[in-house]
This record gives structure tokens, C-alpha cells and sequence, in this order.
């Protein structure tokens, strides 16, 4: 059966619908990907304040009960709208006794709990890589011990290291792609309900997956994304060769298969031994989906980064391609479309920064304003819930997220508040300290 297209007004939007088109461009709306089942009345009403039409397919319709029974996530695409080759269908993840982390500690409180650990991380990451760059071999425990306080803090509270790692000032590269793959990893584990255990082994071997690098020539990690055939070749061993030599220092099993698993991916493409699907460790398949997605979104000398929400786009293009399809999708729902540290422009014209978000709302996460609507500073920061905001709001009021933002953007650099929108005088430094 053939699908047709039918433009209708978003007043006569039903639960259950496909859309396939907007009237305005996609890039420009709260929605990630081009194509989606309408599942609440929240995302009507959101088409209702961005679109006056949109494209449905109305073969699609019939299909929206089945399509609810498997619980598909609101930003779906179709399958047949990719092309099919290297595609690859495996069941859904199971999480053997999987934990619910409730949240357990308040933003600030787990602000000030965890304010020294990636500094602390950073440290033993170096000290790790010191060691395997001399040739000699590290003591890891130093990086375990870091590792099982992130996985608490996580579990406590999977927005406060998030926030502390995006908004942080960096000058390395390197380092902070490891410590902000690690945080990924750790919130997105928290949400399929991995144990403790588990989560820290993640932690680890997300924290250690390029150590592999220190040993390769300085012009390939200068030029990672531009080599020749030869080069590639050599780049390609450092997740071997990380393997091997954390396996000489007495680490895990589980931390060494993360680390020599992180670049593999789900059709097989991948290296260093091109494993397929579930030949993939689970940890592995979560530290390398993070990796990639960390690459898309992070800033850095001759690169432009994606808006996570661009990033969110690109990670649902390649389910069951480099990535397996319901991961992808845990993933996206355990960040949200605009996770904690995204710069984003309301509708008003106000910027600000994405303090925290919640599953069950993810177009209207809590927003610290930064500027008045002529994108002047602000004096006094505050935080908007736009949940809160929208609930007795009509369409036409309601205060949305137009757009993300890059970071570097004049006048939103969050670290001159602090997250309960305070003066500047009382900021980040001071919530944090002592």
C-alpha cells in the first residue's frame, strides 16, 4: 500500500498521526528529525505555536495503534525512508535486573558534593597516561576510586556533573572528550538501569578508551579527522593497543572490552575486529554510541559543532546501521533534545542555558535566562521552568525553545551564575566551593 501525503491545519491534529513535513524548516523547530507519530496532546499544541499546516501520511495513520504497542519513541522515522543496506535488526536490549535510580540529592546539593571530581578525574586520567606513555604500569585504583564517586553523583543526580562538565572552561582536547564521554555514558546507563557496579566499570572504561592514543605519532592525533590510508591504519591500532596495555596493569575485563570495543559498531564497520551486533559488549556498544555523539557536539579548533539536537538527528539516522536502534533511542530519552548545558533562544528572544530536563517533557526542560529578548546580559539570571510556564498557557502563549545555540554565543557564559539564577557575585565558583 502506497503512502500519500496530505497537508492539513495542526487545528485538526490527532494522536496517532505521521508527520512528514512542516511548513517552515525543520532546523528552525524544537523537533529533531524530519518525521514523527504525534503521541501527546503537548506535541500538538507545540505544532500549534511553530506551524499553521503540516504534511501527514494517511496511509501512516492505520498504523499508529501497532506502532503504540512497541512503545516507539515520538521521534520515530520510518524505515522505509533510509536507504535498507547495512541495516541490521537485532531484539531489543534486556538489562539483566535492571535498577530505577530515583533522584536522591537536589541540583545544588549535588553541585557542591561533586564540584572537585572532574578535576580529580582529569588528574588520575593523566597520571594513567603518563605511565603508558613511559612505557611503564600505572596503578589504576587512583582512576577507580574517581570513577565510583562520578557513578554515585550520577546516580544521585544525573544533571549536576552533566552541567559541571558542559559548562566547564577546558583548554585540552583531549581530556575533556574523555570526561565528558564518561558523564554520557554514566547518564545514559543510569536510565537502562544498570547496577552500580556496572556503571562505574563504564565510567572507567569510557574515562580510558583513547589512552591507546598517547603512544601514536603527534601529527595522526593532530590530523584525526584528514589521514591518508596508512595513517588510518596506524590510528586504528589505539584502541588495541589501550587494550592491551590496560590488561598488563591488572584492569577488569569488562573496563578492558569497553576500551577495545568503543570504535567497533553495530554493522560491523567498525574497528579493531569489525564485530557485528551482539558480538558487541553492551558497554562497549554504550561507551562508543556516547563517543560519537560527544565528537558531534563538542567544540574545538578547526571543527564547528552540532547542536544536540543536529547530533540527535544524525545518531537516529544511523540506528541499526553504527548503532543498535532501541540504544539510540534510550539514549536520546535519557538527555533529552536539548540536554543540561545546551545554549538555547526562546521564542521571546531571551537566551539562556538548559539547567535540567525531564523525560516526560522533553520540549520544556527548566531554562536559565541569561539576556532580556535584545539579547543584552542580564544583571540577575533566571531559571524558567517552561513546564510550569506552559501548563494554563494557550498555544499561541506559550513560551517554547526556538533553537540551540553554539557555545561561545556573546553573553551566555553560564559560569557567571549560578543554576538558581543568582547574581553573578554568588556564582558557580561560590556554589560549588568549600
Amino acid at each position: 500500500m502506497g503512502v500519500r501525503q496530505k497537508k492539513v491545519s495542526v487545528h485538526d491534529l490527532e494522536i496517532g498521526m505521521f508527520v512528514s513535513d512542516l511548513d517552515r524548516p525543520w532546523h528552525t523547530t524544537p523537533f529533531p528529525v524530519q518525521g514523527f507519530y504525534i503521541r501527546s496532546l503537548d506535541e500538538i499544541r507545540s505544532l500549534m505555536s511553530h506551524c499553521k499546516t503540516v504534511e501527514i501520511d494517511v496511509a501512516e495513520v492505520a498504523m499508529a495503534e501497532e506502532y503504540d504497542e512497541v512503545k516507539a519513541p515520538v521521534f520515530a522515522r520510518r524505515a522505509n525512508r533510509r536507504n535498507s543496506q547495512n541495516v541490521l535488526q537485532l531484539p531489543p536490549i534486556a538489562v539483566r535486573s535492571p535498577v530505577r535510580h530515583d533522584v536522591a540529592s537536589s541540583l545544588r546539593k549535588e553541585l557542591k558534593l561533586s564540584a572537585n571530581l572532574l578535576g580529580d578525574a582529569r588528574k588520575a586520567l593523566d597520571y594513567v597516561a603518563s605511565c603508558i606513555k613511559a612505557h611503564t604500569i600505572p596503578d589504576t585504583q587512583r582512576l577507580t576510586r574517581v570513577a565510583k564517586e562520578m557513578t554515585a553523583s550520577i546516580i544521585r543526580n544525573p544533571d549536576a556533573l552533566l552541567w559541571l562538565a558542559r559548562v566547564r572552561e577546558h583548554d585540552d582536547y583531549t581530556y575533556q572528550h574523555a570526561l565528558n564521554t564518561s558523564v554520557w555514558a554514566l547518564v545514559c546507563g543510569r536510565h537502562l538501569g544498570l547496577q552500580e557496579g556496572l556503571l562505574t566499570h563504564l565510567a572507567v572504561g569510557c574515562l580510558l578508551a583513547h589512552v591507546g592514543k598517547v603512544v601514536l605519532p603527534k601529527e595522526i592525533l593532530e590530523n584525526e579527522h584528514c589521514l591518508d590510508v596508512e595513517q588510518y591504519s596506524l590510528f586504528k591500532t589505539y584502541a588495541e593497543r589501550g587494550a592491551v596495555q590496560l590488561e598488563e596493569a591488572g584492569m577488569s575485563r569488562a573496563v578492558v572490552s569497553i576500551v577495545r570495543g568503543h570504535r567497533e559498531r553495530h554493522n560491523g564497520s567498525g574497528f579493531p575486529a569489525a564485530l557485528k551486533g551482539d558480538k558487541i559488549p553492551l558497554l562497549a556498544k554504550i561507551a562508543g554510541l556516547v563517543d560519537h555523539y560527544e565528537t558531534l557536539i563538542e567544540p574545538r579548533q578547526g571543527h564547528t559543532p552540532m547542536t544536540p539536537a543536529q547530533a540527535v538527528s544524525q545518531l537516529f539516522e544511523q540506528r541499526n546501521i553504527e548503532f543498535q536502534e532501541d540504544l539510540v533511542e534510550k539514549f536520546i530519552q535519557s538527555i533529552g533534545i536539548y540536554p543540561t548545558g545546551t545554549l538555547v533562544e526562546l521564542n521571546s528572544g531571551e537566551r539562556g542555558v538548559v539547567v535540567s530536563h525531564s523525560p516526560t517533557r522533553r520540549l520544556w526542560p527548566r531554562v536559565m535566562v541569561m539576556t532580556n529578548r535584545n539579547h543584552e546580559p542580564l544583571r540577575t539570571a533566571k531559571v524558567i521552568n517552561l513546564a510550569s510556564v506552559n501548563e494554563d498557557r494557550t498555544a499561541q502563549e506559550m513560551l517554547q525553545i526556538e533553537g540551540c545555540l553554539p557555545f561561545g554565543t556573546d553573553g551566555l557564559n553560564p559560569n557567571h551564575f549560578d543554576v538558581t539564577g543568582t547574581e553573578s557575585r554568588w556564582n558557580l565558583k561560590k556554589l560549588v566551593g568549600g
